[in-house]
């Protein structure tokens, strides 16, 4: 099992709802490739630098997940067949990349709990 951190751009015509239901279609499709999610935030509505397909803001999602390396191909060509998804990118956390992933969802938690 690998580390991997996802970050995708929903196109902001969307509601709420279609918003979380589009990120839950991804979270089961980790979890049930033999995926494990550990962490995930969602960044909210943001202006890109940018234009992409003619929107200039997207809803940004991050997911931090464990999962086989054959898997990857499968979630980015899901990624790219899905219309609600504006961009994506993936990329492999080496030890000193998981090593501070860690240490960021701690503080955000931390700072959650303080709240």
């Amino acid at each position: 099992m690998n580390h991997y951190e996802t970050v995708f751009t929903i196109t902001p015509v969307l509601s709420e709802n279609q918003v979380k239901e589009t990120v839950n279609k991804f979270e089961q499709l980790i979890k049930n490739n033999k995926g494990n999610i550990i962490h995930k935030e969602n960044w909210g509505l943001k202006k890109m630098a940018y234009p992409i397909k003619k929107k200039n803001m997207g809803f940004y999602q991050l997911l931090q997940f464990d999962a086989p390396g054959e898997m990857i191909k499968m979630l980015e060509t899901n990624f790219k067949h899905d219309e609600r998804v504006i961009r994506y990118i993936t990329i492999k956390l080496d030890r000193f990349a998981y090593a501070y992933a860690e240490k960021r969802k701690n503080k955000l938690e931390t700072q959650k709990e303080t709240k």
